[in-house]
């Protein structure tokens, strides 16, 4: 069901606490205290608080060299003997009404497993957010070939109850400009409608052509939130 009131969408305050809470707590590691991915699918964590006690729990289950993201309220306090990697403005959008699907000039196809190595690929070269070796494993991701080439693609990432992330949204810098993005995400974002659930997105502040796209589609900003890319303190 699509979500209905103030309570649901406070969800999307704390989308990747409420995600690791919700539809992906069987995937979550850690504790009431800090919740994060299994390193092979992601760094994105949360903490219910962010007190000395949980930013140490969240160290405790993050591998040693890696790092950890966090979408934040305000600008990130770096704890003691952590590392700041990478900070920014992130906007959160939603879509309430399915959009049109644009025509392309290479059909939209489902994506698997099989491909998930080209998917890791494209995602290194385009920088999409992260996406690591089982990334595909939070939803379902289609993409566009040419030639043989996964050309583009965007698929399904956080999931809070009664809503659905599209992530991973990328093309291959030798396919811009014919409109695979803005085709890959209208057509996830008609099926994450047709389950019943609200789709969102989180995308940089400064990526203005992104946000264009995304506001044809149909999208509006509902939020911002702080990045904090944080590598803790090695153990």
């Amino acid at each position: 069901m699509h979500a209905s009131n103030a309570q649901d969408f406070a969800l999307l305050d704390h989308p990747i606490w409420h995600s690791l809470t919700t539809t992906h707590a069987h995937l979550a590691l850690g504790t009431s205290l800090a919740r994060r991915y299994p390193p092979e699918i992601g760094p994105l964590a949360a903490l219910r608080e962010p007190t000395p006690e949980a930013y140490a729990e969240l160290a405790a289950l993050t591998p040693a060299g890696d790092v950890v993201v966090l979408f934040l309220d305000e600008k990130p306090t770096t704890p003691i003997g952590w590392e700041l990697v990478r900070d920014g403005r992130l906007v959160q959008m939603l879509c309430p009404v399915a959009p049109d699907v644009p025509a392309t000039d290479h059909p939209l196809i489902p994506l698997s497993p099989f491909d998930f190595p080209e998917m890791v690929d494209l995602a290194k070269l385009t920088e999409p957010g992260p996406f690591r070796a089982l990334t595909a494993e939070l939803g379902s991701f289609l993409g566009i070939r040419v030639d043989g080439r996964l050309a583009a693609m965007a698929g399904e990432r956080l999931a809070p109850t009664g809503f659905t992330e599209v992530s991973a949204v990328c093309t291959h810098p030798e396919f811009r400009g014919r409109g695979y993005a803005q085709a890959l995400v209208a057509e996830s974002t008609r099926n994450i409608h047709a389950t019943g659930r609200m789709p969102f997105l989180t995308s940089f502040e400064h990526n203005a052509s992104a946000v264009r796209v995304y506001q044809r589609l149909g999208f509006s900003i509902r939020r911002s939130f702080e990045l904090a890319v944080l590598r803790p303190p090695q153990r």
